[in-house]
């Protein structure tokens, strides 16, 4: 950094006194004369305007802070939020069109997002960004406003939805070559991570530098991390998040994703969030609490005058139950998600709920009355935070709208035998496709084009031949 940038920060810094608080908050403006003067005191040179694209990898362009703040338009190609996680492009089909002209798509940015980029060596900020069309109507296909049009779905009956994720990881070996499997890291101990590990407070300290660095990094943008603990499998961690808007949590776990895996490679080292990263480990979840209250009253609506479930509790349960095999697809997107989902282990393949019970899809933890909420069990840690929360929030108030009852409590280990949900990818898509109610909330052109992509995903998968497929069909078929 040059002597009269360095100078300038001094300058700025020492003029706290004179200038509005807002500038020293980590995390977001009110207006464009906010942003100026919160960019200007940190003597930003870069931003970084990102969105979420379908796989929820961050999209978007960078540009000088000056030419941010100078009513620039923004806009990035339709194509982007249509495309497979390899680059590929679906096929028209089954009311998906691919539009010929590929127009732009206008990039809003949503100032209360607007935070620094604190790994990056010259001072630099991001912004997350929603999609609008040209008239400036919101996108009707892309991420954040497929949970934005969840979310208006419930403040149209006078409720807010409260969530809280929690997100699973693996740190591993860097790893150049595909070909080869993935392997737990080296901690400070100078061995390599064992498994069986879980709520390890040694197995945190293996990565003290690296999590140190987590938490610095989630501070710089104004994230808020509640609690860290290491989960069974090799290497495995979990954050879990404070409860609150859907949107702002969507927001904060996509931020997350970026800031651990930039933790991890300053260190060295690999973070995914891929669902079965390693063979014979456990798989890594994104658990979602979940509860809804009224807007004039700001009361839980899960629970009644009298402390007890009301029926909008059992209906949301029931909605949970009856679609959210159609909405999978979004909670598991990818081939690797199946490999989580298996009998016998905490990753649940049914559709049963319980107190307290971690073999079932929808648990209702111990609490008081006044925070009754379903932690919803199935999610994937490799699914787009916006659409998992679309996803299940849509399940709940199906239910609630349509009066959906729900089964009996299940007392016992729930895993071991019906199977209620889809077992692979096409299977998944299928359903998807056929819940009409789902398709009524979420937007005819979401479940298009979303089908669209997940069906391009499996054919590209089919394309490569496994190490299972030469170790026993080679010589023996």
């Amino acid at each position: 950094m040059s002597v009269q940038k360095k100078e300038l920060r001094s300058s700025n810094r020492g003029a706290r006194n004179r200038i509005p608080a807002f500038v020293e908050n980590q995390r977001g403006v009110k207006n464009w004369q906010e942003a100026s003067a919160w960019l200007e005191w940190r003597g930003i040179e870069d931003i970084e305007c990102i969105t979420p694209d379908q796989a929820g990898v961050a999209r978007g362009k960078m540009m000088p802070s000056k030419k941010f703040t100078s009513n620039t338009s923004l806009a990035l190609p339709s194509a982007v939020f249509m495309t497979t996680i390899s680059g590929r492009y679906p096929e028209d089909g089954n009311g998906f069109v691919y539009p010929e002209d590929d127009g732009d798509l206008k990039l809003m940015p949503d100032l209360t997002t607007l935070s620094v980029v604190p790994w990056e060596t010259d001072p630099t900020a991001q912004v997350i960004c929603d999609l609008v069309n040209q008239d400036g109507r919101f996108v009707e296909f892309t991420p954040r406003n497929v949970l934005r049009r969840v979310v208006e779905a419930y403040a149209q009956r006078g409720l807010k939805p409260v969530v809280a994720p929690e997100i699973e990881f693996y740190l591993v070996r860097k790893n150049p070559d595909p070909d080869y499997p993935l392997e737990p890291p080296v901690g400070r101990s100078g061995r390599a991570i064992g498994g069986g590990q879980g709520y390890s407070i040694a197995g945190v300290n293996e990565f003290d530098e690296l999590i140190d660095d987590i938490y610095h990094f989630s501070e710089g943008q104004g994230l808020e991390i509640d609690t860290l603990i290491h989960e069974e499998g090799a290497g495995q961690l979990e954050i879990n998040l404070r409860h609150g808007d859907p949107i702002e949590l969507a927001d904060q776990v996509f931020m997350f994703k970026r800031t651990i895996r930039e933790a991890a490679l300053k260190h060295g080292t690999y973070a995914t969030f891929m669902a079965k990263p390693i063979q014979g480990q456990p798989g890594s979840a994104m658990h979602i609490h979940q509860s809804i209250v009224d807007i004039k009253t700001g009361q839980n609506i899960f629970t009644g005058e009298d402390g007890e479930e009301t029926e909008a509790f059992r209906h949301f349960l029931g909605g949970m139950q009856r679609h959210v095999p159609g909405a999978l697809i979004m909670l598991a997107p990818y081939v690797n998600s199946y490999r989580r989902l298996t009998q016998a282990a905490s990753a649940p393949v049914n559709t049963k709920w319980g107190y307290d019970n971690r073999t079932v899809a929808f648990r209702v933890p111990r609490s008081d009355p006044a925070a009754r909420r379903v932690e919803n069990r199935i999610p994937s840690s490799d699914a787009n935070p916006y659409l998992a929360l679309a996803a299940s929030l849509a399940c709940g108030l199906i239910g609630m709208v349509q009066k959906e009852e729900c089964e009996q409590p299940v007392h016992t280990a729930a895993n071991e035998d019906a199977i209620d949900l889809p077992r692979g990818l096409l299977e998944a898509v299928e359903l998807f496709e056929q819940d009409d109610a789902l398709r009524e909330i979420l937007g005819e052109a979401f479940v298009t084009t979303y089908a669209a992509v997940k069906k391009a995903e499996f054919e590209t998968f089919m394309e490569v031949i496994s190490p299972w497929e030469r170790e026993y069909l080679l010589l023996n078929v």
